[in-house]
């Protein structure tokens, strides 16, 4: 049987360290292949503040990547497939499976959100009914594909989850005083409005329970995603175990 390949794409830095390096554990335990690409094709740099937690104060432990993140993150780091990425350019929607897109709000993720190559690749996978995964803020990159055929996002027709506006506005409102608006991507509008605007009804959001607990492999019931048919979705770093094991079984 041929082993599926996945693309994730990620930018040069910021992306989230947890929503990209559990994924890869758990997609690599099962003998996926993986490709990262970036814009450049030079090795990316998660968020050092979520990394390390440098910066964060007394709200370090509950904001910061969680022990198991960072050691992935550390093995990940040095794995080839991460050490030598491919350049957005490069990446085709036909020589892939599946697509994971992980988040980050460090406002170096514009560049992997705003891309125009890689919003047609996500508008190429959508088409072709592949499985889609996105967590966070890479559901932004899905709001922002736009299909020239229907002038609408690929997500108009779906539901999702995302991001919710409570949680980013409490990480903002928890560090503003020292990192200013490091916690808001973009300012003046919330992930969580961005892609309520370009679904066919806002009820397609879905909220989940209040998310509090970040999940593990022995507590998932802490976690939450959405899934429609090719397309699954979580909110935050606490959902990362639920929504890379339900990729997998979409991918399967």
């Amino acid at each position: 049987m041929r082993v599926p390949k996945i693309l994730i794409p990620l930018p040069n830095y910021g992306f989230d360290p947890t929503e990209a390096a559990i994924p890869w554990r758990l997609l690599t335990n099962q003998n996926f292949e993986i490709v990262f690409a970036t814009p450049n094709g030079k090795k990316a740099t998660g968020d050092r503040i979520m990394l390390n937690g440098e910066r964060l104060g007394i709200w370090k432990k509950l904001l910061a990547a969680r022990q198991d993140a960072v050691d992935a993150y550390k093995d990940m780091e040095n794995s080839n497939e991460f050490c030598i990425p491919i350049k957005y350019a490069d990446a085709k929607e036909s020589d892939f499976d599946a697509l994971l897109l992980p988040g980050g709000h460090d406002k170096g993720v514009k560049e992997y959100l705003e891309s125009e190559l890689l919003q047609q690749v996500v508008v190429n996978f959508f088409n072709a009914k592949k499985p889609v995964g996105a967590i966070c803020h890479g559901v932004v990159l899905l709001a922002k594909s736009i299909d020239s055929k229907t002038n609408k996002s690929v997500l108009y027709n779906y539901k999702t989850t995302c991001l919710l506006k409570k949680q980013e506005l409490i990480g903002y409102n928890l560090t503003r005083l020292w990192l200013d608006d490091y916690y808001l991507t973009y300012p003046e509008l919330t992930v969580e409005d961005e892609v309520k605007s370009v679904l066919s009804n806002p009820t397609n959001l879905i909220e989940g329970s209040t998310p509090i607990l970040k999940d593990a492999p022995e507590k998932l019931q802490r976690g939450f995603c959405v899934r429609d048919r090719n397309y699954v979705s979580a909110r935050w770093t606490g959902d990362v175990y639920n929504f890379s094991l339900e990729f997998i079984k979409m991918v399967k």
